[in-house]
């Protein structure tokens, strides 16, 4: 089974929509709970101090997980760096993707933008496990300078997903800034599925691109790790 890591700022309050607990809800899913230390903070000291409070929160997040479908476990950790705690644990974990949070309710339609280098074989197989036999549509995006070409490779994604007896769309932005075009796209969907585009995990999913992805849609993003 596929797993979705879904980090959460377990000590400030940071809440999982029902909505995205519900689109996991065909994934295993480990939820982790982090903490970001001051640096002069022993984690050994923060986790005696704060252990009990933040399990107690993560029992619950995960038992929400659980009631939607989904196998789930949680990790803690108490950290001076977020970004190598999480591409830690995703490496330790298997995890093939990363959830950016976000509020939605029940996800009716997802944009999945195959823009940029992106691995779209890996992209769809994910999105066609993630679906499944929920009633969810996709809407393809593609921003390209040529239209025929561009047409080509969007029939040929959406096919894929058809076979699977997914209901999909397509959308192309011809000569258009590809990440103006695809905050656009974002209207009208309740949350994104996007492809790793540099060789790391750090580099997008910490990255400019993915944060203001993020910052334009109120729903959650999900992010499908480059297979090394």
């Amino acid at each position: 089974m596929t797993r979705v890591l879904v980090p959460v700022a377990v000590l400030e309050g940071e809440s999982v929509s029902t909505g995205l607990t519900q689109l996991l809800a065909p994934m295993d899913v480990t939820v982790l709970g982090y903490h970001v230390l001051p640096e002069q903070t022993p984690p050994d000291q923060a986790r005696l101090q704060y252990e009990d409070r933040a399990n107690e929160a993560l029992d619950d997040l995960v038992a929400e997980f659980q009631q939607a479908g989904s196998r789930a476990d949680h990790r803690l950790v108490f950290t001076h760096d977020r970004e190598q705690t999480v591409v830690r644990v995703a490496d330790e974990t298997d995890s093939r993707a990363y959830a950016i949070t976000g509020m939605t309710g029940p996800v009716e339609r997802l944009l999945v933008p195959l823009t940029g280098g992106v691995a779209v074989d890996e992209i769809l197989s994910f999105v066609a496990e993630l679906v499944g036999d929920q009633d969810i549509g996709v809407t393809l995006f593609l921003a390209n300078d040529s239209e025929q070409e561009g047409r080509d490779r969007l029939d040929q994604a959406a096919a894929v997903l058809s076979e699977d007896g997914i209901d999909v769309s397509t959308e192309l932005a011809v000569e258009t800034a590809p990440f103006d075009a695809l905050v656009e796209a974002v209207a009208g969907h309740d949350a994104v599925v996007m492809g790793e585009q540099a060789p790391s995990l750090r580099s997008l999913v910490f990255g400019e691109e993915t944060e203001r992805v993020a910052a334009e849609t109120v729903g959650p993003v999900v992010v499908v790790r480059r297979d090394e």
